[in-house]
């Protein structure tokens, strides 16, 4: 038995902001009945996650490609690695078996098969929906929570400000931060989006970055008395000001670059001086360097939903034949929390 597979691969080199043309929907058989002697698995793909970094993966160079599995360039033609949720369909691979649901990197596409080395492990879906576990459970929550608290190591009062703040990692470090007792203001890019970040989430604070001209004032204006942490998620100009309103011993969580991935002539720069004098630590991370305290986030992010007192923020587009869109939305600030497509019903 054979289906006809639907995937979307990459047509030529992205140097800038990404374009629906710069994608293709392919169309292939794809046999279910697998080799005996192979271990491999197929599975039917439920939600698939539709993240920034990969624009960077679509380039021709960028030096990320060769930060580690998953982070390599993307061939033209070939399905494209993404992070989603699946169910197996068939399977070689004695660790799984027709019926389970399981998270970790299939494809975008409607089905995807995988090797016995796959980053893919079975599901417990906690009692929450399975598209909780593309973002909130996924990377892009952990990023939020090792960033916040690994890396910036907040304490009870301290003024922390988050870029792209009503995006899918920027929505859960200020509601983290919130539930710490900081004092929080965020930026997004739109009126909308600023009503929900202080109604719904809420931040102390917020503003539309657009309208601003002057963003070293801006800051200042929100954080008269400083800034303790800055969660960056954008780069540039808003880093440089950032770091010219932090305290002694500010510390900067650098998860994303985003406002530089589309414009190659953008770098942020921050003032050095300010840096050393004011002792201030930047550092970047990836998510999966603390795949360590996983159960920890798991635990503590569970009780903070079932409580009340986290709320998940999702945009979800629909069918596989979305994935250009969905993607291209994100470079243009379209979405409000996770972006994500669901690819078929659960």
């Amino acid at each position: 038995m054979e289906v006809a597979n639907r995937y979307v691969t990459l047509k030529t080199y992205i140097e800038g902001a990404p374009e629906e043309s710069d994608f293709e929907l392919k169309t292939s058989p794809l046999a279910l009945l697998l080799d005996p002697a192979s271990d491999e698995m197929i599975v039917k793909n439920l939600y698939v996650s539709i993240d920034p970094y990969q624009l960077n993966r679509m380039k021709r160079y960028s030096s990320s490609q060769k930060a580690g599995p998953g982070l390599e360039g993307i061939t033209f033609g070939e399905e494209i690695k993404a992070y989603g949720v699946a169910k197996v369909v068939t399977s070689n691979n004695v660790e799984f078996e027709k019926g389970d649901v399981v998270v970790g990197f299939v494809t975008w596409a409607e089905y995807s098969k995988i090797r016995r080395n796959g980053v893919i492990r079975k599901l417990d879906p906690l009692g929450f929906p399975l598209s909780y576990h593309v973002g909130l459970f996924g990377y892009s929550g952990l990023a939020a929570y090792a960033g916040f608290f690994e890396i910036c190591k907040p304490k009870q009062g301290e003024k922390v400000f988050v870029s792209a703040a009503s995006g899918s990692v920027g929505n859960l470090v200020g509601q983290y931060a919130k539930l710490l007792g900081c004092y929080v203001v965020g930026c997004a890019g739109s009126k909308q989006k600023v009503e929900l970040l202080k109604e719904k989430l809420g931040f102390d604070d917020a503003f539309n970055y657009k309208e601003e001209t002057d963003l070293i004032s801006t800051l200042k204006r929100y954080f008269p008395n400083g800034i303790d942490i800055y969660f960056d998620n954008v780069g540039a100009e808003m880093l440089e000001a950032a770091v010219a309103n932090m305290n002694t011993y500010g510390r900067v969580a650098v998860c994303g670059a985003i406002s530089e991935y589309t414009d190659p002539g953008k770098r942020a720069a921050p003032n050095m001086s300010d840096v050393i004098y004011k002792r201030i630590k930047i550092q970047g991370f990836l998510a999966w360097d603390y795949m360590g305290i996983s159960e920890d986030f798991i635990s503590t992010t569970s009780d903070n939903l079932r409580s009340g007192k986290m709320h998940p923020l999702e945009d979800i587009s629909n069918g596989v034949e979305s994935i250009p869109s969905a993607f291209v939305g994100l470079f243009r600030g379209d979405n409000i929390g996770k972006r994500m497509v669901k690819i078929t019903e659960e």
